[in-house]
């Protein structure tokens, strides 16, 4: 978390009261970042309450909080409360102050921070039950608008160990007892455009945080997700990972081989119900579900060939096509589900990608980046990875994660970084709930694993370990 200098520099609003909002929240949270799905809801009796990552129908980042219900104290009956309250606050104040000298040195402090804002939450909650007159006005649409800030409050995770950020709790904390003792003073005086505003301001100031991360390392895969139940055992299905004007369209291929028949869906709810905008015959059949959709062309290996072909949805031609020198193909070097799968196109937050095998590298992984215009590889990695003995894989970040089966107990076990040229074996497990993957891809702009399952469509949340850029980083 940057100072509050700093944050002007890089376009974030100055903290108004609406920040006291999150500042309950701000020392529970963990080094990482959550994946989109799926959201989580709360009682309506709860307090203010802050979530992880969403995705709404126009592909915009977005996240969940949720204001308290109507039903508060009155100004005569919970004075005392209301006092106690601001003594506890002061008293948090006061054990920041120490953790702002301890931090760096001993984690633990934090913990104990954490351990304090749960038990002022539960204090919080205690008072909110029996407030009863303080909002007349109904403040449906503010939380609905701070249910979209959901996902953007995982970004502040990693900020837990920057000793700045202890600074920024102090001024949180400030901001609370004031508004507090304006409570006691001016009961219900809160007007609800002024809320809503400062709903926005804290909006903004989040996605520029949000800008600030930089790649980051797999932790964890959660999930899945079931978006739709169609198609035979093999296929895949994608968005788009880059912004454009119709970003949140989704396609469907059917099948490993032997079709041509691409649908699109204009959103996910038109995907989930089945509602086909339109439909494109591709002029060759595809072999295998290792397709892409990159900058609104699609990215597939042509039948029979290690060909990869770039096809344009929007002038329905092929746009390029070229061979990938000394390819295996046609079930050569497959993963270990067959399917034909023996040449993986993928893209990341560093661009696009294709992973195979060659008779030069023994059989074993291949990793090219692609030029997504031309075709042409521009740089390429030899694995000692055997290609027939990996389960579907997936970039991140210039890292490729290869998973150790198509079937039960499936885990990401091996990670290979094209930035250092270097392999580690990994333990990250995740749930094959249908028990056969056939396509699994990272889609940068969600941060999020689409796979096909069985005949299941599905999504699975990846939590990464974020590093926060900051201003003075070269």
């Amino acid at each position: 978390m940057l100072k509050d200098s700093t944050l002007e520099k890089s376009g974030c609003p100055e903290p108004l009261t609406m920040r006291v909002l999150l500042s309950v929240l701000y020392p529970v949270l963990s080094l990482t970042i959550f994946g989109l799905y799926p959201s989580m809801t709360i009682g309506p009796k709860e307090g203010w309450q802050v979530y992880s990552s969403a995705q709404d129908a126009d592909g915009r980042c977005v996240c969940t909080v949720v204001a308290p219900e109507q039903s508060l104290c009155s100004r005569d009956a919970k004075s005392r409360q209301l006092r106690q309250l601001l003594e506890k606050v002061q008293n948090m104040s006061q054990s920041i102050e120490v953790l702002n000298l301890r931090t760096q040195r001993d984690f633990q402090y934090v913990m104990k921070m954490e351990n304090q804002m749960k038990g002022l939450r539960t204090k919080f909650r205690q008072i909110e039950d029996d407030r009863k007159s303080i909002i007349a006005r109904n403040f449906q649409e503010l939380k609905d608008k701070m249910d979209e800030l959901k996902p953007l409050i995982p970004v502040l995770e990693q900020y837990k160990m920057d000793a700045a950020l202890i600074s920024q709790f102090k001024e949180e904390i400030r901001n609370l007892s004031a508004v507090l003792t304006g409570i006691q003073e001016e009961v219900g005086a809160f007007d609800y455009d002024e809320l809503y505003q400062r709903v926005l301001r804290l909006d903004s100031r989040l996605r520029s945080c949000m800008g600030k991360l930089t790649c980051g390392k797999l932790m964890k895969i959660t999930g899945p997700v079931t978006i739709k139940t169609s198609g035979t055992r093999f296929g895949a299905w994608m968005t788009d990972p880059l912004p454009s004007t119709r970003n949140n369209r989704v396609w469907y291929m059917d099948s490993y081989t032997n079709s041509k028949i691409v649908r699109e869906y204009k959103t996910m709810d038109d995907f989930v119900a089945g509602v086909v905008s339109r439909t494109y015959n591709l002029p060759f059949k595809w072999e295998g579900t290792n397709h892409i959709v990159y900058n609104g062309s699609l990215y597939y290996n042509k039948y029979q060939s290690n060909i990869i072909v770039k096809y344009s949805f929007e002038t329905g031609s092929v746009l390029a096509q070229r061979a990938l020198e000394f390819a295996g193909f046609h079930n050569m070097y497959p993963y270990t589900w067959g399917g034909f799968s023996d040449i993986d196109i993928m893209a990341d937050e560093l661009g696009m990608w294709a992973v195979y095998a060659t008779n030069q590298n023994a059989g074993n992984v291949v990793i090219s980046q692609i030029d997504p215009d031309t075709l042409q590889v521009m740089k390429t990695w030899n694995t000692e990875y055997s290609k027939r003995n990996a389960g579907e894989s997936f970039m991140i970040c210039g890292t490729l994660y290869i998973t150790n089966s198509h079937m039960s107990g499936a885990k990401v076990y091996y990670a290979y970084s094209t930035k250092t040229s270097s392999y580690e074996y990994i333990d990250i497990p995740f749930h094959n709930q249908y028990f056969h993957i056939s396509m699994l891809d990272y889609n940068a702009r969600e941060r999020a694993l689409y796979a096909w399952n069985n005949g299941h469509q599905v999504i699975f949340n990846v939590t990464l370990f974020h590093v926060i850029k900051t201003d003075d980083d070269s």
